[in-house]
């Protein structure tokens, strides 16, 4: 008995607390993209870059708070510079909408001129936050770093594995679970909420019914702005802050939006743990694992690992490819692209 509950401390360590944790980053930054092709019907490939951006403010804000000696107590300072950086990624994200995506919205250009268009938005954004916070790994997370220490579980069990949740992880899951209530309320209970389901519907009808589509265009660019940059601070205190992840993580969110139904914010959550959970099962090594459940002469040699973690991204491109080809609208049948 003992060794099975030290083998599901073990997966809980290194596979499930992982997978709610990255599943919830995911979730948001699909929910993201999937707002933006649900509303204004392209897919938006510089969100990442977004995320990037909003993050960089976050990181800058939060070691000038640093600097001035303001902390947050045993949580991390970065939560105290977020709403700034929220609302700074929100001005930026209008700007761009106004000076680049209205423009083709007026003359009606056809999707694949928005993705173009994202394309470029998105080199520009990443050019912006290399050049003014540089291309390495930054790290901001202070304050306390877990909730649960491995040596105290173990103390306090008799275990021989120890259970560790960091604070990053407990914020994540925790603040991930209350933004996706608040916008699934939002989006079913306020009269805007109801006008950007409306015009995610039909465009046509929609405008007959009175409803102002700039007044949509603009509440859906600060809902993704915001969720942009919450994932993004949320994913760097767990890790670290570098622009180059974040332009990897483009490839999963997608996978998640697709893989969920694009278009659906429930598919897009739903996406997000299915992504993390292949990810991080795949390419996780269960040796230990396995050698608690059997006797020892049963014990592997090898590592028992499908993938090499270098390899972690290439799950969500093989998944993105198997949806698109089997199912392309995803499980909860949103739109193909």
């Amino acid at each position: 008995m003992t060794d099975i509950l030290n083998a599901i401390v073990l997966l809980s360590n290194f596979v499930i607390i992982p997978v709610l944790t990255y599943g919830s980053q995911l979730a948001l930054g699909a929910l993201g993209i999937t707002l933006i092709y649900g509303i204004l019907r392209f897919a938006n490939f510089a969100h990442s870059d977004l995320m990037a951006f909003g993050t960089m403010i976050t990181v800058l804000m939060t070691w000038w708070l640093q600097s001035m000696g303001v902390t947050f107590g045993p949580l991390p300072t970065a939560l105290i510079a977020l709403p700034i950086a929220i609302a700074l990624t929100i001005v930026i994200a209008l700007f761009i909408d106004k000076s680049v995506y209205k423009f083709y919205r007026k003359k009606r250009s056809a999707p694949a001129i928005f993705v173009i268009a994202s394309i470029g938005v998105m080199f520009v954004l990443n050019g912006v936050v290399r050049f003014i916070i540089g291309p390495n790994d930054q790290r901001f997370a202070d304050g306390e770093r877990f909730i649960i220490k491995a040596r105290a579980f173990k103390e306090m069990t008799g275990l021989g594995e120890g259970l560790a949740i960091k604070i990053s992880q407990g914020l994540t899951i925790g603040i991930a679970f209350v933004l996706v209530l608040a916008l699934f309320w939002f989006l079913q209970h306020t009269r805007t909420g109801k006008a950007m389901r409306a015009y995610s519907d039909n465009e046509d009808l929609a405008l007959l019914s009175g409803i102002d589509p700039e007044k949509v265009v603009m509440v859906t660019w600060i809902i993704t702005a915001a969720l942009a940059t919450i994932a993004g601070t949320l994913y760097g205190l767990d890790k670290s802050f570098k622009p180059f992840t974040y332009f990897q993580l483009l490839l999963p969110f997608f996978a998640a939006a697709i893989v969920g139904g694009i278009g659906k914010p429930v598919g897009a959550i739903i996406g997000g743990f299915v992504v993390a959970f292949s990810e991080v099962s795949i390419t996780y090594a269960y040796k230990k694992f396995i050698k608690y459940l059997v006797p020892d002469s049963w014990a592997p040699d090898g590592l028992v690992q499908f993938l090499s973690t270098d390899y972690k991204f290439a799950v969500s491109f093989i998944i993105l490819v198997l949806v698109l080809l089997i199912r392309p609208t995803g499980i909860l049948k949103g739109r193909t692209i």
